[in-house]
């Protein structure tokens, strides 16, 4: 099967990622708990939107983005390895032009097992068998846009429940999920 997979938010920790440069940066405490809806970080920081808060992310000074010294998420590499093995991981990304040489040097940093990634804005227009992702804007779309392929919504505190969505909680419970999917698949092929 093809995998479509998100980075931030489900592999990728842009949360904490992002506080801890502001923290550094700006001499706060701000913690991940404190994100509880999609674009917290203008109520969070000093910026007075979100526009001021990407000019920020992605100027760093003139060194990397925000987005090139992330961490994963626990299980996420093993997990991604693991289902590697058996099925094509394909990444698929929202992100700003400024951040794509960031991004394809934190992947391969990474070692993530992939041949193809997608910095898109429509995850959908990219053909998968079955995708995973965090975005309130992204899984509606692939829902609306892939009627035949499996869209799991990893839960989030930014995101609620979608119709037509798979909920999964972890690594662990999207690696099963995936292995009881693929016999399914392997049958109907």
């Amino acid at each position: 099967m093809r995998l479509g997979i998100d980075l931030d938010g489900v592999v990728a920790n842009f949360i904490l990622g992002w506080m801890t440069r502001y923290n550094v940066e700006f001499g706060t405490h701000l913690t991940e708990d404190l994100v509880d809806r999609w674009d917290a970080a203008a109520d969070l920081t000093h910026f007075p939107d979100m526009s001021d808060f990407w000019a920020w992310a992605g100027a760093a000074g003139g060194g990397p983005t925000v987005f090139r010294h992330l961490t994963t998420y626990p299980g996420s590499l093993r997990t991604l390895n693991e289902l590697a093995a058996d099925h094509d991981i394909v990444i698929l990304s929202m992100k700003p032009d400024w951040a794509a040489s960031d991004t394809f040097a934190w992947i391969a940093e990474q070692h993530i097992p992939t041949r193809e990634v997608h910095l898109v804005r429509h995850k959908w227009k990219v053909q998968c068998d079955l995708y995973l992702d965090d975005s309130p804007y992204a899984l509606p779309d692939l829902v609306a846009n892939r009627p035949d392929a499996i869209v799991c919504r990893y839960v989030r505190p930014w995101n609620d429940p979608v119709p037509g969505t798979v909920d999964i909680h972890d690594w662990a419970e999207f690696c099963s999920f995936v292995k009881e999917e693929e016999c399914e698949w392997s049958q109907s092929a």
